[in-house]
């Protein structure tokens, strides 16, 4: 809800207007309102969340009645319909504030959003580029953009658009770039770091080295015995069988036996013995 506060901050100024102010004070009813759901989790009241949603929705549309060319206002109300999963109807509110204002980014990324979840990374890759150029430190952004490609991969390389070196390029880079805007988001990095196993050609030392890094992030034993698989992989995959060793053993997590098991002795090989 991050971005629908973004979004709605830009209208703070002396010479804000009546809707704009109207504007700015539902877009805070909807960040609250889906904070508080997540916060309550399973114990969520259902009829009371659907209550609310209904009532924000008649706010919007009130406020679009008597605005019919707010582009704000459809691309804040267009975001509240994509959470609630009204899909049709929150496309129809994007494009319509994408029509009246070409320059905002949440309505690019959340029109990219659903065409990709709709099965169309082809027609929803402009959207996503048209964000990280509206708002290149976004981290969101760039790592949509890097699992946009990474996901359909083969579809933008049947296209011919595309060949398969600057697809990994375009999709590594903007893992990297979530990862250093948002060091914070610790998956960000771990996706970024696992990046380098999609590439045609990997830098196995650059891969090293990130999931180093992260596991000087872990904040607990399992995830750092968790990086050190990666990075153990790492080593194999260069032919460091006696330094992989090494690593490995120092990962004693139960849960992680199974992922070690296979890195001692893949099936392949254990097939052969």
């Amino acid at each position: 809800m991050a971005l629908i506060c973004l979004l709605a901050s830009g209208l703070r100024a002396e010479s804000e207007s009546m809707a704009e102010r109207t504007l700015r004070q539902l877009a805070e009813q909807q960040r609250t309102l889906f904070a508080d759901a997540a916060k309550q989790g399973e114990k969520l009241e259902a009829e009371s969340f659907r209550s609310q949603v209904q009532s924000l929705s008649h706010s919007y549309e009130r406020l679009l009645q008597d605005n019919p060319k707010f582009a704000a206002a459809y691309a804040a109300y267009g975001y509240l319909l994509c959470k609630v999963d009204m899909r049709k109807q929150a496309a129809a509110l994007l494009l319509k504030a994408n029509s009246l204002d070409s320059d905002i980014p949440l309505v690019k990324n959340q029109l990219g959003t659903l065409l990709a979840e709709d099965g169309r990374p082809l027609d929803a890759l402009p959207y996503f580029i048209a964000a990280v150029k509206l708002v290149p430190n976004e981290p969101l952004y760039h790592y949509q953009l890097g699992t946009l490609l990474s996901e359909a991969r083969d579809d933008f390389i049947k296209s011919s658009e595309w060949t398969r070196p600057a697809l990994d390029r375009a999709m590594h880079t903007a893992f990297q770039r979530a990862a250093e805007l948002a060091p914070e988001r610790f998956e960000f990095g771990y996706r970024y770091a696992e990046s380098f196993y999609d590439l045609e050609t990997p830098d196995w030392d650059g891969a090293l080295k990130v999931w180093a890094a992260l596991e000087e992030k872990a904040g607990t034993p399992i995830e750092r015995q968790t990086l050190r698989l990666h990075a153990a992989n790492v080593m194999l995959k260069q032919g460091r069988k006696d330094q992989a060793k090494v690593l490995l053993d120092t990962v004693t997590e139960p849960t992680l036996q199974t992922q070690k098991q296979k890195l001692i002795a893949p099936p392949a090989e254990t097939e052969k013995k």
